[in-house]
């Protein structure tokens, strides 16, 4: 072992990605050992003990054992770059390296078959499964109908069937790091049977079968790229730390939590609190790049801002400020008490036992209506020195409004009674065509409504289906421009890719499964058509638009067993093709 170790060494000292990788030696290893980079692959051969112990003959064909050197990797001799081995797992002495979820067959490829357990791990025919593969089916689908399309083009918006490893392989010819947006929602591994995919993984399996695809994942994605995974609870602690060593630690953004039902009418299964929350991992190909956008969410009139400028045309200096309870009742003809509670008996007396209710509406109205005149008195946030003497000063002088310059932007800023004036108007925004108060959105979704959303692109999928404003509102925290590619790659209903299409962006969707009726085609066929659900009217969609669907074709591999056919065998017709189609597919791969 040590021996071997030694020999990789002087063999990676020629290797300028390794120059200076300070502890990084490892994580560089395996990207390369996954991604089978010719370069490395031929380092390795160069060495005796190295292409002894990782690479097999298969007849004329040497094929690298990608898992074997990856176990080899993470059960080093103790002392080398602060590892030390201790069962195949990683322990850590010098904290350079990430710290590593290990678990049986982690190094393993799964294909991942829904509907069977799959237990079965394929290692010699890894290169032959992540090969591009051959496409066949092609229809174009838009407002006039469906047809085999002429050609196809990188501005195509894809709908692609078969076995997502094998798609997102494929896909890595033609956009490797082309890829602005990842949304996934995949198997949850719950112990559920009501779900079309198999939701009852071991948990190895499911690990396993989720780490291949996010290494795929990762290699589309743009550098100023984003990730969103949504789990439960059961994996979303296995999950994180899988994303952490597939992504990198320094690139998670946010573990995000959404509330997706109400405990009105759960049944107590299991002893502890009602399960109405699942989680979103954002994580970026490289922070550094990203560039977050912010977003705003309605929340309902905050009664802080509860005092009126009753002048708000003469000079500051003058201003007026009056609470806005005694606005709403002046202006309803109920008149001002010599006390608050006086002013509230009159109210109740002119609007019956509901006189609260009522009055609190009208105030949200009017605030709604009058946002610039509209404002409360606060503690100012890390006030300057300068600011802190204006504020003594203003609490000498009561009910005075102080204007002082703002030193980090030019602007003016008022003061009173040694508290900040801050303006309801800097909380209104219009949000999906509705001017209202808002806030800066938070790791806490609780206002996207789940009830009803069966009924959205008129298709459905029980358990799996996720609001079309839910996937809107995660594509306007990263999408810059119209030519921003997203995807999908458990696509399911469509939702994804039926957001995509109404905010006008670019899209690719992944799905195995046909759900017939309630297909993502389907609901795709129906936004095309105008839909009128989810999204729709704060989009302001209208219909139109095409997308491209097409299948991974099936025929008999070099073994004659039957399998996803190898681009490269395109020519050599193991299933039947015709000529459009090879040319669709040498258009599609860029050949």
């Amino acid at each position: 072992m040590q021996a071997l170790f030694d020999e990789l060494t002087g063999l990676l000292t020629g290797d300028a990605r390794f120059a200076g990788s300070n502890g990084a030696g490892l994580h560089i290893m395996e990207d390369l050992a996954r991604k089978a980079d010719a370069g490395f692959l031929q380092l390795l051969l160069s060495g005796g003990l190295t292409r002894q112990h990782f690479f097999v003959n298969a007849g004329e064909v040497v094929v690298f054992d990608k898992m074997r050197f990856l176990q080899f990797l993470h059960s080093r001799p103790t002392g080398q770059n602060g590892h030390t081995a201790s069962g195949g797992r990683t322990g850590i002495a010098g904290a350079q390296e990430p710290v590593r979820l290990t678990w049986p067959y982690s190094g393993y490829v799964l294909e991942g078959t829904p509907q069977q357990e799959n237990e079965t791990l394929a290692a010699p025919e890894i290169a032959r499964l992540f090969s591009p593969k051959v496409l066949t089916g092609f229809l174009r689908y838009s407002a006039a109908g469906e047809c085999p399309p002429e050609q196809l083009s990188g501005k195509d918006n894809l709908i692609i069937r078969g076995n997502n490893l094998m798609v997102l392989h494929s896909l890595k010819k033609v956009y490797n790091g082309a890829v602005k947006l990842i949304y996934i929602d995949p198997p949850y591994n719950t112990g559920s049977s009501t779900f079309p995919y198999n939701d009852n993984f071991a948990h190895a399996t499911w690990l396993t079968l989720i780490k291949n695809r996010l290494e795929a994942a990762r290699d589309l994605l743009r550098d100023d790229g984003a990730i969103f995974v949504q789990i439960d609870y059961k994996e979303v602690a296995y999950l994180t730390v899988l994303m952490d060593e597939v992504f990198g630690r320094e690139n998670m953004v946010q573990m995000i939590a959404v509330k997706t039902a109400s405990p009105a009418g759960f049944k107590t299964i299991n002893p502890g609190p009602v399960d109405v929350t699942e989680y979103i991992l954002f994580y970026t190909r490289n922070r550094q790049h990203f560039r977050f956008r912010k977003n705003y969410v309605p929340v309902a009139y905050d009664s802080n801002y509860n005092l009126v400028i009753t002048n708000p045309h003469d000079e500051p200096q003058q201003w007026k400020l009056e609470p806005l309870r005694d606005v709403i009742c002046r202006e309803n003809g109920i008149p001002l008490g010599h006390s608050p509670q006086q002013t509230g008996k009159n109210a109740r007396e002119h609007w019956g036992p509901y006189w609260k209710l009522i009055r609190d509406q009208l105030m949200a109205a009017y605030a709604l209506d009058h946002p610039e005149n509209l404002v409360s008195i606060r503690d100012p946030h890390k006030p300057s020195p300068k600011l802190k003497k204006i504020l003594e000063s203003s609490r000498q002088q009561r009910n005075k409004v102080c204007v002082y310059e703002k030193e980090e932007s030019g602007k003016y800023g008022y003061v009173m009674n040694g508290g900040a004036l801050s303006f309801y108007a800097n909380k209104i925004r219009e949000i999906d065509g509705v001017k209202t108060p808002s806030e800066l959105l938070t790791d806490f979704w609780k206002d996207i409504s789940w009830d009803g959303i069966a009924k959205e692109g008129g298709v459905k999928l029980k358990n799996g289906k996720k609001p079309e404003k839910l996937i809107k509102r995660i594509i306007e925290m990263v999408v810059d421009s119209p030519e921003d590619l997203v995807l999908d790659f458990y696509l399911g209903s469509g939702t994804t890719a039926a957001v995509a299409h109404k905010m006008g962006l670019r899209y690719i969707g992944i799905e195995q499964l046909d759900y017939g009726e309630n297909d993502s085609r389907v609901r795709l066929q129906h936004v095309i058509n105008g839909d009128t659900t989810g999204i729709s009217q704060a989009v302001q969609w209208k219909g139109g638009g095409s997308f491209v669907y097409c299948a991974l074709a099936q025929g008999n591999g070099p073994d004659g067993h039957p399998g996803y056919i190898a681009y490269s065998e395109i020519s050599e017709r193991k299933f039947e093709m015709t000529e459009a189609e090879i040319i669709l597919n040498r258009q599609f791969y860029g050949d």
